[in-house]
């Protein structure tokens, strides 16, 4: 009976391996799965079905495994009412919902926004995403025209724009001392003139920058009227200073940063060296954590242009390896910046690349693009394969699920910039932003703001409130915030034994906040304004 049963059981494995290939496809995974049923639910299964469902969602979200304390639970019922008032208005009106209009549109009402006044007041921990010379507001370059020794060519208005230079001699026949401009424009028109000039607010956005590539060029020209400016030694230093200072004020606790490394110089004509020029970063930052026991601190990222020549390239990456020898600790790595689409793709840089100690981390910007298929999505792939530690916006990275996969495996960190985003075309809508499917499955992903200055934005807390309110789902509360904090510490480029000291240097602040704001709750201060 036993060989019988044997030879039965040998028959039908046999009739199944000699199924007929070709009824099987080479690229279907065969499987089981439990048969869906055809029958319709009742009024009270589907009723069952769809809670279980909503809760389902609900437990993949970014933050849905941080618990809150009882305060943290007021604090945040008091949020949740904040920003469901907010958006069953939106609901009603959309034009008048501040994530889906412009930034520029509507910059002066996010003053009347409570929840806003709220998430300026909670420890946000890092930035990592942000630009060396676009991190301080226009105020700190307007005060530097006000120093000795600056002259000025060409005006204001034209299309270049005027160009600066601090020096004690008259440069040629074409500059005047800006001091002497002052006298006969008024102080008050300069300084409206240069925060004009040092920025690309407009009050009709949609009409002044009819393209992506529009908004490009003027963006870039910024920075060539910026730099002769702002790279004179005593404003470098002090403009770095008082940004740290602005960033902490909005409750930014850590800061890493790209830096080109322009030419630094001073009145006696000397031109600062790499290396000079990030010890003056560190020194800044060393003097800064002194006097801010609160503050954490700032790595910096060494990040040139991406359209180098391949000798030039060669020049940067031995600049690379030099400064990553002589600050081993504060300069965190490298990457490449400027307009994607025109400029050259990681792939065209990645035999160099490869030559490097692998003790340089990457960090690329990549998809920060609306193509698919072309050379800007498809350095995503490179950014991937090449090892980046985070990757600097990933705009186009839901073109790419196995992309989106790998990001997952390998936590390969996602640094959104909501404005940014909107500002330079890439979104009209806050709404669409593809961070929301990022945020919806808890994606390794951090808030950060790029170039706050040239969009006369907070340090963080304006991107913090399009995020929660605008990318984020209506069921995402107080935990989101949280958990966004505390990813800018964990994907940050601080060490183990660093990230513990962050992490309890950003919870003091953190619990310290969310107590002061539960009495200010109870007192009513947000109900009487």
């Amino acid at each position: 009976m036993m060989k019988f049963i044997i030879a039965i059981i040998c028959v039908l494995n046999f009739a199944k391996l000699s199924e007929p290939l070709h009824l099987i496809s080479p690229n279907v995974s065969v499987t089981k799965s439990k048969a869906v049923s055809s029958r319709r639910p009742t009024y009270e299964e589907y009723k069952r079905q769809r809670k279980s469902f909503l809760q389902a969602e609900e437990h993949l979200f970014l933050g849905a495994n941080v618990t809150l304390n009882d305060n943290e639970q007021l604090v945040n019922k008091f949020v949740m009412q904040l920003k469901l008032e907010e958006l069953r208005e939106g609901f009603n009106d959309s034009y008048n919902f501040l994530p889906a209009r412009h930034f520029f549109e509507v910059l002066d009402r996010f003053g009347q926004s409570k929840l806003f006044k709220i998430i300026r007041r909670l420890p946000k921990g890092g930035v990592l995403h942000a630009h060396d010379t676009a991190l301080g507001s226009t105020d700190l370059i307007v005060n530097a025209t006000y120093r000795e020794n600056l002259w000025q060519k060409g005006e204001f208005g034209k299309a270049d724009g005027p160009s600066y230079k601090f020096s004690r001699e008259k440069p040629g026949d074409d500059w005047s001392l800006v001091s002497e401009i002052r006298k006969w424009m008024t102080d008050e028109v300069y300084d409206a003139k240069v925060e004009e000039l040092f920025s690309l607010y407009n009050a009709d956005p949609l009409n002044a920058y009819k393209s992506l590539d529009d908004v490009w060029s003027k963006f870039q020209n910024l920075f060539r009227c910026l730099d002769p400016l702002i790279t004179f030694e005593p404003v470098w230093r002090q403009y770095y200073h008082d940004s740290l200072q602005q960033f902490y004020d909005d409750q930014v606790q850590y800061l890493e940063f790209r830096g080109v490394l322009p030419d630094v110089y001073d009145l006696d004509g000397k031109i600062y060296s790499a290396e000079d020029v990030v010890q003056m970063y560190y020194d800044e930052t060393e003097r800064f954590k002194a006097s801010h026991s609160g503050f954490i601190g700032v790595k910096f990222i060494y990040a040139p242009g991406r359209y180098a020549s391949d000798d030039k390239f060669q020049e940067i990456l031995d600049t690379a390896v030099r400064l990553h020898e002589a600050f081993p600790n504060f300069l965190a790595g490298f990457d490449l910046v400027g307009q994607e689409d025109p400029g050259r793709s990681l792939f065209e840089f990645a035999p160099a690349l490869l030559k490097l100690p692998d003790s340089i981390n990457f960090y690329f910007h990549a998809g920060e693009t609306n193509w698919y298929g072309m050379k800007t999505d498809q350095n995503l792939i490179d950014a991937v394969l090449l090892g980046s530690k985070r990757i600097g916006h990933g705009f186009a990275v839901l073109k790419h699920p196995k992309v989106l996969k790998e990001v997952k495996r390998r936590q390969i960190c996602l640094e959104i910039n909501p404005i940014s985003n909107q500002v330079l075309k890439l979104i009209d809508d806050q709404r669409n932003h593809p961070a929301a499917l990022l945020f919806s499955d808890n994606y390794p992903v951090v808030v950060s703001s790029d170039d706050p200055s040239f969009w006369r934005a907070t340090p963080l807390s304006h991107d913090f409130y399009l995020a929660f309110t605008g990318i984020a789902s209506a069921g995402h509360d107080l935990r989101l915030l949280k958990q966004l904090a505390l990813n800018s510490i964990e994907y940050s480029a601080l060490s183990k034994d660093e990230k513990k000291s962050a992490k309890e240097k950003w919870k003091r602040a953190w619990y310290e906040e969310i107590n002061a704001l539960v009495l200010d709750i109870v007192a009513g201060k947000y109900s009487e304004e």
